[in-house]
């Protein structure tokens, strides 16, 4: 279907004019056809073939190109080989192209001056419409590296997730590991009292011993199955992290940040893990403040309601004179998501985004009773690549991806430059679609100024030359005789060609406003005059 439309459209033109003018023009119309429609079939396989019939067939009907029924052909075959084909193999085509026109106006046209009209018309007609293709196709590439771009980012935001996940679980099994072997240390350690307990009898410290026996083992067995989890390098800890809300409260107060805290003692009776979680919460949320809003006042809260403990972390908007305490600190960007995923696995659930006021704040809610197994962790919310909200996520992007900006910087991502260079060529391909065209069109009138002189000077008939011509001499022997180029088409007091005739013009002297014009009917010298403002 494409093909039939590409043919229509390069064949419309000629076919109108073979209808319109008749004659020799349906002749051409007969070969001229077949040809364009060979050059639409095989245009997409070998563009610059496509572009080379049209313009061999302008050729012939017009040295100068100024053959109206072949410039749709020239513009659409043009166009389509600027999306197919790269800069240099076309410069060299249409360079050719336009070296080529120079012996035919010399050798078979004899007028200089239809060179620097062909060249003229090759770049409105051919050049022109090759560049806007090959614009539009930088710009298509732009946009396909667009969404290859965004594609590889968001699975890069799924694998920073995943990996947040797995590390905020490795951490959970190592405070499992802290809480329960410092248990089975403290149930060994009292099996071992047992076991040399003299008011026993021989088989109670027999079976306190293998109680001892067994918690070690199982000790040993928690300290492999938790160092698998752990990343390379990381020590496995030997003694159980502990720590409440106020004490990291109170240390952030130590270390400057301004910090209210209500209901603090609300924690200390909550399930381990989501203790655990609501340290954690509060610890991530206040180095949030310091990093992103330093100088603002914090405000941690906790508090009970429907069997849920709701802990808030909300900070002010920066103060505007405020240091900037937290520029140059390292920010890996996944925070929010392990955050997100230790609450989970405690049964509850997280909130986190800016406030109306200018600032930011994180509520996670608790479960206040320990869960039954198996049902600890809270679902996962379906088809989210995270599980914070979408504020969040974007937080956690520009974070994980310094640069991402209007332009690359030092600390860019690979795709934020690869975008960059993209819009560059992008913006590199319009001003050339712009300036080259300009730049040829200046080319072409520098040029006109050696052809004047030269076609100038060449195409003076002497005046007994002219005296010499006879009516009626083939048309041959008088070409013999004159000059070798003819002058730059007829003065303006010209008067119109007779019908049936061709008249060709030469200068009577160099930069004179009057012209020899012969003219010639079947193949002789119909008639000669002296034309212009004083012929």
């Amino acid at each position: 279907m494409r093909f039939l439309l590409l043919a229509a459209l390069v064949c419309a033109a000629p076919l109108a004019a073979a209808v319109q003018r008749h004659g020799q023009d349906t002749l051409t119309a007969a070969v001229a056809v077949p040809l364009l429609v060979v050059a639409a079939r095989v245009c997409g396989r070998w563009p610059l073939a496509g572009v080379a019939v049209p313009v061999a067939m302008g050729l012939a009907a017009s040295t100068e190109l100024l053959a109206p029924e072949y410039w749709p052909a020239l513009a659409v075959f043009g166009y389509l080989a600027g999306q197919r084909v790269a800069a240099r193999p076309a410069l060299w085509f249409l360079s050719a192209v336009a070296l080529a026109g120079l012996p035919l106006c010399v050798f078979v046209q004899r007028e200089l001056w239809a060179w620097p009209t062909q060249l003229l018309t090759l770049l409105l007609a051919t050049g022109l419409p090759w560049m806007l293709g090959r614009h539009r196709k930088q710009y298509t590439e732009l946009v396909g590296t667009g969404w290859r771009l965004a594609e590889q980012l968001e699975q890069q935001q799924r694998t920073a997730a995943d990996r947040a996940r797995l590390r905020e679980r490795a951490r959970i099994a190592g405070d499992m590991h802290d809480s329960l072997g410092h248990d089975l240390t403290l149930l060994a350690v009292r099996a071992g009292a047992l076991q040399v307990d003299p008011d026993l009898d021989a088989d109670q410290r027999a079976a306190a011993g293998e109680l001892r026996e067994a918690a070690a083992a199982a000790t040993a067995r928690l300290r492999d199955i938790i160092g698998v989890l752990r990343e390379d390098g990381e020590e496995a800890p030997t003694v159980l992290r502990a720590g409440t809300v106020r004490e990291v409260v109170q240390g952030a107060r130590a270390s400057g940040l301004t910090v209210t805290l209500a209901g603090g003692e609300a924690a200390d009776g909550l399930p381990p893990m989501a203790r655990h979680a609501a340290h954690r919460v509060v610890q991530e949320a206040l180095t949030n403040a310091a990093k992103h809003a330093p100088g603002a006042e914090v405000r941690v809260t906790l508090a009970y309601a429907d069997a849920r403990c709701t802990v808030t972390v909300a900070n002010d908007p920066p103060p505007d004179a405020a240091p900037d305490t937290g520029r140059g600190l390292a920010s890996g960007g996944a925070g929010l998501v392990g955050l997100d995923e230790r609450v989970r696995l405690a049964g509850g659930t997280l909130r986190s985004g800016p406030t109306g006021e200018g600032g930011f704040e994180v509520t996670a809610e608790l479960p206040v009773a320990e869960p039954p197994v198996g049902a600890s962790a809270a679902p996962e919310p379906p088809g989210e690549a995270f599980p914070v909200s979408a504020v969040n996520a974007v937080h956690a992007v520009h974070e994980a991806t310094p640069g991402l900006g209007p332009g690359p910087g030092p600390g860019s991502s690979t795709s934020a430059r690869e975008l960059a260079l993209a819009r560059q060529r992008l913006r590199r391909s319009l001003a050339q679609t712009v300036l080259a065209p300009l730049a040829v069109v200046v080319g072409i009138l520098l040029l006109s100024l050696p052809v004047s002189l030269v076609s100038s000077s060449l195409s003076v008939l002497d005046e007994d030359a002219y005296a010499g011509l006879r009516p009626g001499t083939p048309r041959a022997e008088v070409e013999d005789r004159m000059p070798m180029f003819t002058r730059d088409g007829p003065p303006d007091a010209a008067p119109r060609t007779p019908e049936g005739q061709r008249c060709v013009y030469y200068s009577t002297a160099l930069n004179s406003g009057d012209a020899y014009r012969l003219c010639f009917a079947r193949g002789a010298l119909a008639a000669k005059s002296r034309v212009g403002r004083t012929g």
